[in-house]
Order: structure tokens, then C-alpha cells, then sequence
């Protein structure tokens, strides 16, 4: 984290989101502050709190995005609520708390994974050997030369891990894991194994699989033995307390006029339980109590019908740095189609290679391309970025429908492809431009 500047973060973002330049920088200030703040004594850390932030701007254009690579980029635990999942007729919705929970679940899966990720070369050994004990007698019966036992285990064993023996079927026993009880409808589970722990008997069973499957079953059995659940726990409670990211989407949606009939009471009534989150209290969890003074949320809406100063001023407070983000321009989709590590032409050649189709786009069909997703959003509904995936499933619908892994063929998509199969749509939106 020393070495990630806001400059550094901002450039990392810049590999998946095209523009939005604002946005990138409040957020990447956010996070440094964040470091910054953990290099102060714990006096001051105390005093000083995230400084969360709203973002305004339609659909599609890279708010939810900005926020989840954020939270990659430092592994940071992140969730995202929507804040209509709050809020239904007659205030029956999700408790707001679960919001919290919901981001040590996250955290402790984070951790877990990192742990596992520790152990995983000693479950690797210890699987080996347990395989090897059951191929040894196996081999030795079926192997006509005379080999010595040391020999012919480090043989197998050298088999085993080139890969060469995975699809051999073998015969293991395996514990079996008892299944969670569920006690209501949408809640988690109790696992009685935890509950009466050594008390009952592990039950085994023998199963028949291939080599490489055993290999898998047993090394995360034996990882999953080796990790201390109690120190899980308490690190994935610091790190959701300390670095945890809660992305509030929708909030435009519970903006709504005070004293107004039904819905609108509703959705002032969500903000009210929103607020005690963001300002700071303690959540108690099947892991532990955890405060949230810490914790970034970052909330976003489109903002079209409602505005941000519609929310009510407590909660307005509690997020001082605002954000609004611009609606994408025809140069900003022909970046997004070629630019990004994850962009949308490269994800389509991928696509399409697993069927033996090289497709292959020319500079004059991307901005044809460009131009299309751009006059729809201008003619008809503004969905951002997510225009491109309509435009290209029209653009390639009777490629992709015909493509046959059994024949290799190569396509060239150029300016005149592109205007025979998005004529319609282009003639439209051109038409559109001249009603008023």
C-alpha cells in the first residue's frame, strides 16, 4: 500500500475505466488517506474517519466499477447493497444491519482464501502421499519390472504430479461433511458437527473417482484442517473494520419528498436507518461486535428524477465529497471497445476463438461502432456503456449463432459490415435527432 499513490491508483483504474477522471481521483485520495491515517498514532487514528463520498452520474458509465476495482486493487473486503432492497410496500425490506454482515461474510472468505493460499503446498504434500499409498499397491501389481518399492514410488510420485496419472480411477475414503440444518427460509445454516464437535464420530465413505479429482477433494480437506477458524475471525473482523468498502447503489431511489404518502415515508424512513451505519455504531455479528466509524461507503444514483440535495441533510453530511460523472462521448466508446485490459472487442474475439472464429475489427468499424451506441444513448434511453453489449449482440447475432467449433473461418468486421447489420438502428436514431 506504500508504494500505491493516488496517482498509482488513479493509473490502475485507468486499465478498466475510460474517463472519468473525477471520480477516480476522490476516490483513490480516499484510499491513501487510509494508509496516511494508518501511520498515525493510535490517538489520532481514533479522531479521524473516512471521508465518504456520493457519486452522481446515469447509468453505465463506470460508478459501481470505479468502487469494486478500488477494493481489488488493496484487497480490501467489498460489498455492494442496493438501497431499493430497503425499502418495499409496506416497509417490509431487508435490515439495514445485514449490509454489515453481509461485509465480514466477504472478509472472512477474503482471509480464508488467504490462508489457504499459505497452507496449500503442505495439503498438496500430505494429499500426494495419501494418494500414493493408495496407486502404489495398484501399480506394483500391474508393473512387470523388477523395481525396487523406493524406486517405484518416487516414479509414481513423479507421475502423479507431471499430471500423467489423472485420469486413472481410484477407490478413497473420504469424510463425509455433515450438511447445515436450515432453520428459516434466507438464513444460514447450523452445521451440528460444529455444534457437537468430537462428540459424534467423523462418518467416512468410499468413493470412486479419477486421480485428479481425489487430488482435489484431499488438499482442500487437508488445507481446510490445517487453518485456525478463531484467528480467522478476528483478523477478518480488523480488516472489514478497518479497510472494508460498502458500495450503496440506487440511492437516488430513496430520495424522496418528507411527508409524502406511502413510498415516500418509506424511503425517508431507509435514509434514517442508513444514517446510524455511516456516522458510526457498533453491528453485532455472528463473529463478533464491529464498528463502523471506519468503514468507506461510497454511494451512487443516477439522479434524474430526484436530485442529491433531495436527501435528507444528516445523511447528505455524512457524505461531504461529491462526485459527478460525465456521460460517455462517441471517443470514450472507441476506447472502451479497444482500450481497457477487459474491453469489450477483446472479450467477443475470445469468445468466438473457442468456436474457431477469428474475428477481426478494422479502426473505421470500431468508430461505426462507437457512433452507433453513442446516437442511441442521445436518441433514446442513456444506458452508458452497457449500449455497446446491445449494439455488438445485433452487430454479431448470425455470427455468433452460426459459429461452428468443426470450422475455422476468419471474419473481417469493416465500415460497410458494420452499416448493413446496424442499418436499421443507425437510420433510427439519425431520424430520431429531427422530432421534437
Amino acid at each position: 500500500m506504500n508504494e500505491l499513490t493516488p496517482k498509482k491508483i488513479v493509473e490502475e483504474l485507468d486499465r478498466y475505466i475510460i474517463g472519468q477522471h473525477k471520480a477516480k481521483v476522490a476516490v483513490a485520495i480516499a484510499l491513501r488517506n487510509r494508509y496516511r491515517r494508518s501511520k498515525l498514532s493510535e490517538e489520532m487514528r481514533e479522531e479521524i474517519t473516512p471521508k465518504n463520498i456520493v457519486m452522481k452520474g446515469p447509468t453505465g458509465v463506470g460508478k459501481t466499477e470505479i468502487a469494486r476495482r478500488l477494493a481489488k486493487i488493496v484487497k480490501a473486503p467489498f460489498v455492494k447493497v442496493e438501497a431499493t432492497k430497503f425499502t418495499e410496500v409496506g416497509y417490509v425490506g431487508r435490515d439495514v444491519e445485514s449490509i454489515i454482515r453481509d461485509l465480514v461474510e466477504v472478509s472472512i472468505r477474503l482471509v480464508k482464501d488467504e490462508k489457504i493460499k499459505e497452507v496449500m503446498p503442505r495439503a498438496i504434500e500430505i494429499a500426494e502421499g495419501h494418494l500414493l499409498q493408495v496407486l502404489f499397491p495398484k501399480i506394483k501389481k500391474d508393473t512387470a519390472e523388477a523395481k525396487s518399492d523406493a524406486e517405484l514410488k518416487e516414479e509414481i510420485l513423479s507421475e502423479l504430479r507431471k499430471g500423467n496419472l489423472d485420469n486413472m480411477p481410484v477407490e478413497v475414503e473420504m469424510t463425509i461433511q455433515p450438511k447445515p440444518i436450515q432453520v428459516a427460509p434466507g438464513q444460514e445454516g447450523i452445521n451440528i458437527g460444529d455444534i457437537f464437535g468430537g462428540i459424534l464420530p467423523q462418518q467416512k465413505k468410499k468413493r470412486h473417482l479419477t486421480v485428479k479429482r481425489a487430488m482435489e477433494i484431499i488438499k482442500n480437506n487437508e488445507a481446510e484442517k490445517m487453518l485456525d477458524s478463531d484467528s480467522i475471525n478476528v483478523e477478518a473482523l480488523q480488516r472489514a473494520e478497518q479497510d472494508g468498502v460498502v458500495f450503496i447503489d440506487e440511492i437516488d431511489k430513496v430520495a424522496g419528498r418528507s411527508g409524502g404518502q406511502g413510498p415516500d415515508v418509506s424511503r425517508e424512513g431507509v435514509q434514517r436507518d442508513i444514517l446510524p451505519i455511516v456516522e458510526g455504531c457498533t453491528v453485532q455479528t455472528k463473529y463478533g461486535s464491529l464498528k463502523t466509524d471506519f468503514i468507506l461507503f461510497i454511494a451512487a444514483g443516477a439522479f434524474h428524477v430526484s436530485k442529491v440535495s433531495d436527501l435528507i441533510p444528516e445523511l447528505q453530511g455524512r457524505f461531504p465529497i461529491k462526485v459527478e460523472l460525465d456521460n460517455l462521448t462517441e471517443d470514450d466508446f472507441v476506447k472502451i471497445l479497444t482500450e481497457p485490459d477487459n474491453a469489450v472487442l477483446k472479450q467477443y474475439k475470445e469468445l468466438l476463438k473457442v468456436d474457431g472464429v477469428e474475428l477481426n475489427f478494422s479502426n473505421d468499424a470500431i468508430r461505426e461502432i462507437a457512433k452507433a451506441a453513442y446516437l442511441q444513448n442521445e436518441t433514446s434511453e442513456n444506458l452508458g456503456a452497457r449500449r455497446l453489449h446491445a449494439v455488438l449482440e445485433d452487430l454479431l447475432s448470425d455470427i455468433l449463432y452460426e459459429a461452428d467449433d468443426s470450422v475455422t473461418t476468419k471474419i473481417e468486421v469493416d465500415k460497410k459490415f458494420v452499416e448493413e447489420h446496424l442499418s436499421k438502428a443507425l437510420k433510427s436514431a439519425n431520424l430520431k435527432k429531427f422530432i421534437l
